[in-house]
Formats: C-alpha cells, sequence, structure tokens
C-alpha cells in the first residue's frame, strides 16, 4: 500500500489542510493500492506562491547548473526504474514488461534528451541591430492525465526546468502515485525550494484554480477535449499562455503496394497499446476495397494474439481498463459499433474468458466501418480497431481527415516517396511512414481539437520561453 498524506510545496513534505484522501485502485484487482491527498484550492494557492518566489533565483541559474540538477533527477529516475514500472502497472494496468520500457524508460529517455539539450540550445541571437533572447516564461502548471502518467509529467516538467520556469504540478487522480515518486527524487536532487510542487487533487478542485490562478504565466494540460477547453476558458480570464495536448482519432492509411500482413500487425499494435489507452492510438484502419477481406482476417488473427491478463504476467499484452468508468464507456461504444451496423470480427460485450475481476475488454475488431458511425468518429480509447475502405488515395486521404481531430496517423507503402506524399496531405501532427519509431527530440502535438503548442525536443523546450527582442543603435 502507497498511502501519501503530504504534498511537496516548497521544497518540504506539507500535510494539507483537509484530511480528505483519494484511493488508487489498481484496475487488475479491483482493490485499493494507495491514497493520496485530496488538495484544494489553499494548498494550490501555497504552491503557486512558492513557485512565484522561486522563480526569478531559478531563472537566473546559469544554464550548466540547470542542467547539472537535471542530471541527478535523471539518475534518480534511473536508480528507480523498476519501482516506478511496477507501481504504474498497479495504478494503471498496463503489462509490467512494457512498462519497464515504456512506463519507466521513456521518461528517462526524455529528461536526458533535455539534459543534452541544455548544452548545445541557443538562448541568445543576434538579428540585424538586434539581441533576441529567450526567457523562462514563469510559473508554470502542467496538468498531467493517467494513461502515461510519468512520461506526461516528465515531458511537461522537464523542459520547465530546463528553461528556467517554476512548476506547480497537478498529475491524474487516478494515477498518481508515480508523480509522488519524481518528487521524492526531485527533493534528493536537492531542486531549490519551491522551484518543484506537487499538488495532488481532482481537476475542479486542483486544476481549476491552478488554471485561472493569476500569479500561473502559464498552463500546460494533456486530458480530454472537454477538460482542455475548461483551461482554456478558465486561463483566458488572466490571458496567460495555454499548451493543450487532447485526443485523437488516427488513421493508419494502408495503400495498396504495401507490404499488408507488416502494415496490418503495426496498425493493431498501435491500437491496442496500453489496452487502446493512447491519444495517437491508430483506431481507424483504411484498406482498400479490393484487399479488405485480405486485412480483416489478417487484423482478426493479430488481434486475436493480444491476450488478456494479470499484467504482471509476461505472456500478457492485453492489460485491463484503468477504471470501472472507462471500461463502461468503451462498451458503450462497442454496443454502438452493432447497434449501427458495424460487422464484428473479433470481441464484443462479453468479458474475456477466465478474468472475473478486473476492467477487463476482449480486444474488438469491427469491419465495414464506414464515416458517419459513431466508432469512427468518436475516440474511444479502448482496444477496439474499426477497418474502413476507400476508393483511391484522395478518398483514403478525405476520410482521414474527416475528422475533429489532427493528433496522430500512419501511412503504409511500397514506396516511402508515395507514402511521405499521403503523409503531407495528413491533417495531423505526427505521422509515422511505414512504422517509423517514436523520436522523442520530435515535435509531439496536434492539429484542430487534437490541441495546441507541442511536447519533446526543443519544440517542447520553447513552449516554456518567452522571447524578447533589444535593438540598438
Amino acid at each position: 500500500m502507497q498511502n501519501r498524506s503530504t504534498l511537496y510545496i516548497n521544497g518540504i513534505w506539507e500535510t494539507p489542510g483537509s484530511v480528505q484522501q483519494i484511493e488508487v485502485v489498481n484496475p487488475a484487482s479491483e482493490t485499493v493500492i494507495g491514497r493520496v491527498p485530496a488538495a484544494g484550492s489553499r494548498e494550490v494557492d501555497r504552491a503557486v506562491t512558492a513557485a512565484r518566489a522561486a522563480f526569478a533565483g531559478w531563472a537566473r541559474t546559469p544554464v550548466a547548473e540547470r542542467a547539472a540538477v537535471l542530471g541527478k533527477i535523471l539518475q534518480g529516475l534511473i536508480a528507480r526504474q523498476d519501482e516506478i514500472a511496477r507501481t504504474i502497472t498497479d495504478e494503471v494496468g498496463m503489462p509490467l514488461k512494457l512498462s519497464r520500457r515504456i512506463q519507466a524508460g521513456l521518461p528517462a529517455v526524455v529528461l536526458e534528451s533535455y539534459v543534452k539539450l541544455l548544452a548545445e540550445y541557443r538562448f541568445e541571437e543576434r538579428i540585424g541591430n538586434s539581441l533576441v533572447v529567450r526567457e523562462p516564461a514563469g510559473v508554470a502548471a502542467c496538468i498531467t492525465p493517467w494513461n502515461y502518467p510519468l512520461h506526461q509529467v516528465v515531458a511537461k516538467v522537464a523542459p520547465a526546468l530546463a528553461a528556467g520556469c517554476s512548476v506547480v504540478l497537478k498529475p491524474s487522480e487516478v494515477a498518481p502515485l508515480s508523480a509522488f515518486i519524481l518528487a521524492d527524487i526531485i527533493q534528493e536532487a536537492c531542486l531549490p525550494a519551491g522551484v518543484f510542487n506537487l499538488v495532488s487533487g481532482t481537476g475542479e478542485a486542483v486544476g481549476e484554480p491552478l488554471a485561472r490562478h493569476p500569479e500561473v504565466d502559464l498552463v500546460s494540460f494533456t486530458g480530454s477535449v472537454r477538460a482542455g477547453q475548461r483551461v482554456a476558458a478558465l486561463a483566458a480570464e488572466t490571458v496567460k499562455r495555454v499548451a493543450l495536448e487532447l485526443g485523437g482519432k488516427s488513421a493508419a492509411i494502408v495503400l495498396d503496394d504495401a507490404d499488408l500482413a507488416a502494415a496490418i500487425k503495426g496498425t493493431v499494435g498501435a491500437c491496442f497499446l496500453n489496452s487502446g489507452q493512447t491519444c495517437t492510438a491508430h483506431t481507424r484502419l483504411l484498406v482498400p476495397e479490393s484487399l479488405y477481406a485480405e486485412a480483416a482476417a489478417l487484423a482478426t488473427e493479430a488481434a486475436a494474439a493480444y491476450t488478456p491478463g494479470d499484467p504482471l504476467h509476461e505472456q500478457t499484452k492485453l492489460g485491463p481498463l484503468v477504471s470501472a468508468a472507462q471500461r463502461e464507456r468503451v462498451l458503450g461504444y462497442i454496443r454502438s459499433g452493432i447497434a449501427e451496423g458495424a460487422e464484428l470480427l473479433l470481441g464484443g460485450l462479453e468479458p474475456p474468458a477466465g478474468l472475473t475481476k478486473g476492467y477487463f475488454v476482449q480486444p474488438t475488431v469491427f469491419g465495414r466501418v464506414v464515416p458517419g458511425m459513431t466508432i469512427a468518429r468518436e475516440e474511444i480509447f479502448g482496444p477496439v480497431l474499426s477497418i474502413m475502405t476507400y476508393r483511391d488515395e484522395a478518398d483514403a486521404i478525405r476520410i482521414a481527415n474527416a475528422t475533429v481531430y489532427g493528433l496522430a496517423g500512419a501511412v503504409w507503402s511500397g514506396s516511402a516517396a508515395r507514402a511521405e506524399g499521403v503523409a503531407r496531405q495528413l491533417r495531423a501532427g505526427q505521422v509515422d511512414i511505414n512504422g517509423g519509431s517514436f523520436n522523442p527530440l520530435a515535435p509531439f502535438g496536434g492539429y484542430k481539437q487534437s490541441g495546441n503548442g507541442r511536447e519533446l525536443g526543443r519544440y517542447g523546450l520553447e513552449e516554456f520561453l518567452e522571447v524578447k527582442a533589444m535593438q540598438f543603435r
């Protein structure tokens, strides 16, 4: 049991004013595995006040010294990777073998990238008679989701600290435990008091006061479109900067000259990762009408290999959904797909065989999905794949772009040049070509209602910088 009764504010662990706590539930066993404080506006105000007082000193700290502190935090993350992986598996449900590589490994990779970037990034440049300088934006509120709880935290906190900002972090109340481990590591790294603060609680009690707080200079938020709209509206009251990473409904376009088996296997993997609870999940598989039957058979076979089970077992490929509410949401979309006439090729509404506990959903594949169906338009956030057909390239691009989202996508072709030509026409922030691997230095973020702003690499750093020009005679 990982019980936390204090919040990390101004360099120390403080007892909050309220004794209320939030229970953290293991989605595989449905048991309570920890508790964290349910903070409110009073604790938010204390944390923001501490961050404001610490900002000027941290902003003036030489870049090399900021990099050295980040390096100490990195070593702490590496030293506690096994603990972090098991903690996130327990609170989110990702199979442990994947959590070791993704949930615990990726945050260390991202943090290391910022340590290296600080050694080469140019914070000043001459343009004609002007000296253009990039300065830390101020107090940053970082509000993060539950699906990749530590990665999303580090993707915001690392560039904010690297830029010279002070931070108030609100992790998801569904999966907050790894953020508390990070706070332990930060304290051990001797980051100056007030530069990093952790306040746990609900979006209404903590997130909203952060977004509207007059002493917060910018908000970096990852979550649902509805919550992002609320954050943006509250932040607008004080005209603060806002970066939003919201939902997705990503399409994988398989062209007629692609390696069909590789494309289907890659798409199913990108759809079912983390039980489909990934904002970039490739949930729409677009294939030529002539290849539908073969693609449907391959997709069904590939999806059937995603065996649901105990996430601590090495053979498990599909863990539970994060909560009972999330399971019911996904089952609702499966009902919708059936009711609206999609062809159910695999899975469905029944719980996986032999799993009487846990928030599990069968790996599910729908065929003959058309653009007007609910499962083709809305983000499901579960292990559900929709197979759609198209007439020609132009039709595929039209279908892929016919969504309010624009976060990610994929193109598969025997010709990299042809795939690139299609990718250039997709209205999405990130497009994988022939299974291209994730790049932690490339910008991550979306078009349209998938949000604004970018994370990772220098693009993520610049979200936390202001630009000043000084003109000389």
